[in-house]
Formats: C-alpha cells, sequence, structure tokens
C-alpha cells in the first residue's frame, strides 16, 4: 500500500508540473502525427515509389535518377509529398513547400510542412546546402505550425551569435504535447517525434548537408534522448530538460558530445527526476553524476531564458554551433 501511495504522489507530481515553454496551463491529450506526408495516396496511384517503404538514402538515390524537369514536374504536381520526403534535394523541397505555403512563414526557407493535426513545420535559416555547420533547435511543449514564435526565436539568435555562420533549422516536426498534463509527464508523444527526428536528420545527411548540432528544449530533450542513439549528430545539447529517458550519457547509445544546461531560476528544477512506468523522464541531465558537459547557465532566466542576448548560455551554444569548442 505504501509503494503504491508513493507511485500515485509521484504520478500527481510529475503530471503538475513536468512541461514546456507555455507555463503551467492544463494539457489536453493529442494524437501525435505519424506515417507517409498527405498526398502519399496519389502519389503511389502514379506508380511512384511507396515513400513508407524508402529510406532517406533511397529517396536520395530515386532523385538523383531523375532529369532536373521530372524532378520539378514531380515538386509541381506531388508539393506535399516531395516537401516532406527526407532526402530529397534541399532545393526541391523548398520549391514544392513554397507552393503550398505562399510565404507564410516570412524569410524563413520551408524544409517541410505538414498541415495535419496542429501543424508541423521545419524552418531553415541559412544556406543549408552549403554551410560548414548545422544546428537543429528541437523545441517543447506547445510549439506547432500557428505558434512558433518561441522556437523561431530561438533559431534566430543561435544563428546571430555565430555571426551567421551556421545554418539553423527551427524544427517544429512532431505533435508537441499542449500545456502540462499527462503528455508532457509520459513519453507517447516523444516516442512518434524521435522517430521522426531521426529521419529528418537521416534526410540532412542523405541530402548532403553537414552533421548537424542539436539544440533540445525541455520536452524536446526527452525526444532527443529517444532518439539519441539512432541520431547522425556532432552534439546534443539539453537546456531546461526534465530528463533524457535515461540515467547517464552511456546510456543514451550516442557518440555525439552531450552538453546540458539549466539556470537555477528555471521551474523545470522542481520537476522530480523519476521514472514511474511511462510517467517522469529520469535522470537530470545538467546534474553532474549524469556525466555530459557542462553549460553555465546562471544568468538565464526561467525556462524560456536560455537564448537570451549577452547570456554565458548563449555564447556556449554559439561556441558549439560554430565548432569553436573541442
Amino acid at each position: 500500500m505504501r509503494r503504491i501511495s508513493r507511485t500515485l504522489i509521484t504520478a500527481a507530481l510529475v503530471a503538475a508540473v513536468i512541461g514546456g515553454t507555455a507555463g503551467f496551463a492544463s494539457g489536453d491529450s493529442q494524437q501525435p502525427v505519424t506515417g507517409a506526408p498527405a498526398g502519399t495516396a496519389e502519389w503511389r496511384a502514379a506508380g511512384l515509389p511507396d515513400p513508407e517503404r524508402m529510406t532517406p538514402a533511397e529517396v536520395a538515390r530515386f532523385f538523383a535518377g531523375l532529369s532536373p524537369v521530372r524532378q520539378r514536374e514531380l515538386a509541381r504536381t506531388h508539393p506535399t509529398v516531395v516537401g516532406n520526403l527526407d532526402g530529397a534535394p534541399l532545393e526541391l523541397r523548398y520549391a514544392a513547400n513554397a507552393r503550398v505555403t505562399h510565404g507564410a512563414f516570412g524569410g524563413a526557407r520551408v524544409l517541410a510542412h505538414d498541415a495535419r493535426g496542429r501543424g508541423q513545420v521545419a524552418l531553415v535559416y541559412g544556406d543549408l546546402a552549403r554551410a560548414e555547420h548545422v544546428s537543429v533547435i528541437v523545441p517543447g511543449s506547445d510549439i506547432d505550425a500557428g505558434r512558433l514564435h518561441p522556437l523561431t526565436d530561438m533559431a534566430n539568435e543561435l544563428r546571430r551569435a555565430t555571426g551567421g555562420r551556421t545554418a539553423v533549422v527551427a524544427w517544429a516536426g512532431y505533435t508537441t504535447p499542449v500545456g502540462v498534463g499527462l503528455d508532457a509527464a509520459t513519453g507517447r508523444l516523444a516516442e512518434a517525434g524521435a522517430e521522426r527526428l531521426t529521419r529528418f536528420v537521416d534526410g540532412l545527411a542523405a541530402a548532403g548537408a553537414a552533421e548537424p548540432s542539436l539544440f533540445c528544449h525541455s520536452y524536446g530533450s526527452v525526444v532527443c534522448g529517444l532518439a539519441a542513439h539512432d541520431l547522425k549528430a556532432k552534439d546534443l545539447v539539453v537546456f531546461g530538460s526534465p530528463g533524457m529517458r535515461a540515467d547517464n550519457v552511456a546510456e543514451l547509445g550516442t557518440s555525439a558530445r552531450v552538453w546540458a544546461a539549466k539556470d537555477p531560476t528555471d521551474w523545470i528544477d522542481w520537476v522530480p527526476n523519476v521514472e514511474v512506468g511511462d510517467l517522469g523522464h529520469g535522470a537530470d541531465p545538467a546534474d553532474p553524476a549524469f556525466g555530459a558537459r557542462r553549460i553555465a547557465a546562471d544568468d538565464a532566466a526561467g525556462h524560456g531564458g536560455y537564448f537570451a542576448p549577452g547570456t554565458a548560455s548563449l555564447r556556449t551554444f554559439a561556441a558549439i554551433a560554430g565548432g569553436d569548442v573541442r
């Protein structure tokens, strides 16, 4: 009975305080968007290879075997498929998504756009094809195609802090939790997000982009933790993390350098670092015992202040993104 009581108390605490960017709003259960892109039925009906049966490397080989005219024709007639096919040529994906989004995301180039559910999108700042260094920012709760400002602000600040030397991808490519609730306290959405993130990063490699550094905020660090063993990444940088579903760096199974930051005013510190069944996300990556490289963040403010101009955390993020630390 005592064990059951402890479990219930822990579950209540975890459900009450784990969340992301929006604070202490109650959460609504979300259904993750998974599977092939919208429009795949028409793509298949045209005799084209099934996207669900191709790896990003196979997608790249498929497009490499087509003439430029045929590539452009597919982007024009099947934009929602081509625009979301990880491994397809970057310029072709930009062109396909431009047909669908009509410049809805300002000056960023749209590498992915899925209108299903609350909407998912990957926005590119800089020249992803030619940049020597690439960063991908993976956000936490409450980010979707209709609420991107916290994520795009981080992307813009990171790019500015590197002097424009680094291409930055704002990756709102998974179904995030809404507010604070069981979705934020469990790994269900993170598991679906990890699959999408892994495929997205594989697609960058297949398209010839540089191996990225990943910056994972809040619930996004759960996504990165679950994906870590499959991610082709130089760095995994987590900040404001409730846990990565691992007890230590070794359990992540990654060759990437793992970094962690948590400022003393971040409310994520109230989150119990436990796992009870699927509730909770485990050890604190900012705890020295976890084994991550520590990033100073004493002058960051709150849960969303890690990219604020002038902060030690942003300076270190920029140094990692720009390849200036070994």
